[in-house]
């Protein structure tokens, strides 16, 4: 089992979203994923900053789907 992590960021405030973005990284099982998930969701919103992320309303949420190996 494979397991890629797709990345949504959203403005509340316009409701548009960007593309997902997909992470270069395929993880093993749904634990490792969802805390690269969180992880990564906090650190671009850190990196945006509180002025940005409020005057935006921007809203970061991800997916962990589960792909097909050959």
């Amino acid at each position: 089992m494979k397991i890629i992590l797709l990345l949504y960021m959203c403005s509340l405030s316009t409701g548009a979203c960007l593309p997902p973005y997909e992470w270069p990284t395929q993880f093993d099982d749904p634990y490792s994923c969802s805390i690269a998930g969180y992880e990564e969701a906090a650190r671009k919103l850190k990196e945006l900053g509180p002025e940005e992320v409020n005057k935006h309303q921007i809203s970061i949420t991800f997916s962990c789907t589960e792909i097909a190996t050959t």
